[in-house]
């Protein structure tokens, strides 16, 4: 037994439209508030900064650290994003559009109330990261360290999770719509209820048995 074959199939991330020949553009001396970065290849350093409003569109980010920064309304279009640190960053009420985020060190990130759309994160750290009432549309987690994220009240249409670590991750309150998991770490997962409506691989489903029983109101016994 595989999947809930009734259930249709996530549908995937577009791509990211990013030009094939950027400048680089150093931005650590510039004031970040209201900011707007195009067509650019950033590294360096902007951690605990005061960012709000920050706007990168068409952009290679390597390395870049967003260490803490202060970013509500961060809004990413079209980038290729590989590694570098978003620990802490704050970007509530963000939108994240058609991006490729690849060895990201995101612990701690604060996206709750955030938009994702066509986004697909890759061997990146989500640990205690917060999703909290964030509206997230065909997007990818693989293979991502998600140890107690935040999903709670967040709205996941065709999203899948693959080899992720999702041990005492919370769902309470989220609505699922085409979604997929796949051989994750599933421990301690909360909310396992508002998990209807995701596929999921038999093995993944062994996982959780007590906790749907618990949630069904069964007592398992010998």
């Amino acid at each position: 037994m595989d999947s809930i074959a009734s259930l249709p199939e996530p549908i995937p991330p577009k791509r990211p439209s990013v030009s094939a020949s950027l400048d680089r553009r150093e931005v650590g001396a510039e004031r970040l508030i209201g900011l707007r970065v195009s067509e650019a290849e950033l590294t360096g350093d902007l951690s605990e900064r005061a960012a709000a409003d920050l706007r990168f569109d068409d952009v290679r980010l390597s390395r870049l650290d967003l260490s803490a920064t202060e970013a509500a309304g961060l809004v990413l279009t079209d980038a290729l994003v590989s590694g570098g640190s978003w620990a802490n960053l704050r970007a509530t009420r963000g939108a994240l559009t058609r991006a490729e985020i690849e060895d990201v060190r995101a612990t701690g990130v604060e996206l709750s109330e955030a938009t994702v759309t066509d986004v697909v994160f890759t061997s990146s750290r989500f640990d205690l990261a917060s999703f909290r009432f964030a509206t997230l549309e065909r997007v990818v987690f693989d293979d991502c360290r998600l140890e107690e994220a935040d999903f709670h009240g967040a709205t996941l249409s065709s999203v899948r999770f693959e080899r992720c670590n999702l041990t005492a991750a919370s769902f309470s309150a989220a609505r699922c719509e085409r979604c997929e998991i796949r051989d994750c770490e599933l421990t301690d997962l909360h909310g396992v209820e508002f998990l209807r409506g995701t596929r999921m691989r038999w093995n993944d489903v062994l996982q959780l048995t007590t906790l749907l029983a618990g949630a069904a109101g069964i007592s398992i016994v010998d």
